[in-house]
């Protein structure tokens, strides 16, 4: 069997099988060699690249449906939230009715007619926009978690709680309800998605409602940012996450310049959200007191 070609041409990108096989660049061996990958149908990429959800949906929009729109949870991956998907999860498309869905193992097609606005380029790709991905994805989710995933479209700067409403208010069909629902409840001011967690069972409690990122202020010099807070109690509520552990003197800092302005700080832990229960009695004791 000859060696390999080297194709240099060819290295850290995706291509047509047929495609380089008819240019000469590499023969079909070649392709079912360790230097090349196969990530869809007649669809090959440089075995060295990671392949992630991310490689295979810019490479199904460029290569494999070059006339097709990310959409979905992969749209959601494109615009930052990685984690929403794995690497061997469908890559979500939508294409213009009357046009190819180029069915394949691993793609996933719809059709349907996007507005211009709803459609933007990202990553090398069309994509829908960060709103009508947000709305899209929040439909499919639990309530609770599809408010969470429009508050890290807000705290990421994709878009607006204004305008996320105001698409959700436009939406039509399947879906509609739960997105606007999600709209709704969404505050947009949530630093982390375990801040959006941590809020929804205290606007769904008795409690009265805390503020949300409140500025402490002690003889005109700022003190601090809290997540949530009563002020007229000098309560405040914190979320401690597994990164304070890098900051504890920064924190311990922090803590002992509010207890000098007169605050009393609750902390909690990803722990406490298993047990809403134990953390608004918890809450209530302190504001009782």
């Amino acid at each position: 069997m000859p060696p390999a070609r080297p194709a240099p041409e060819l290295r850290g990108r995706s291509f047509r099988g047929t495609t380089v096989v008819a240019r000469g660049l590499l023969t079909r061996d070649d392709l079912r060699g360790p230097s090349w990958r196969r990530l869809f149908p007649d669809v090959y990429a440089d075995a060295g690249l990671e392949v992630t959800h991310l490689l295979r949906t810019r490479v199904a929009a460029r290569v494999l449906l070059p006339h097709a729109i990310v959409s979905g949870v992969s749209a959601a991956v494109l615009w930052g939230l990685e984690e929403l998907a794995g690497a061997e999860d469908d890559v979500e498309l939508t294409v213009p009715p009357g046009t190819p869905r180029g069915a394949a193992p691993g793609v996933t097609v719809r059709r349907r007619v996007l507005r211009a606005g709803h459609v933007r380029p990202v990553a090398g790709v069309r994509a829908t926009s960060p709103e009508l991905t947000a709305l899209e994805v929040a439909a499919r989710l639990t309530p609770d978690e599809g408010v969470v995933l429009l508050d890290r479209f807000v705290a990421a700067r994709l878009t607006t709680l204004t305008t996320l409403r105001a698409d959700a208010a436009e939406l039509t069909g399947r879906g509609c309800r739960p997105a606007r629902r999600a709209a709704d409840r969404a505050d947009g001011l949530a630093a982390s998605p375990q801040e959006t967690r941590l809020r929804l069972p205290l606007h769904r409690s008795s409690l009265p409602r805390p503020v949300a990122q409140h500025r402490v202020h002690a003889r005109g010099r700022f003190v601090a940012r809290l997540d949530f807070a009563w002020p007229e109690r000098r309560l405040a509520l914190e979320y401690e996450g597994a990164w304070h552990t890098t900051r504890i003197a920064a924190d311990r800092r922090r803590i002992e310049a509010l207890q000098a302005a007169g605050w009393q700080v609750l902390f909690v832990t990803a722990a406490d959200l298993h047990d809403p229960g134990a953390l608004l009695a918890r809450i209530a004791a302190a504001l009782a007191e």
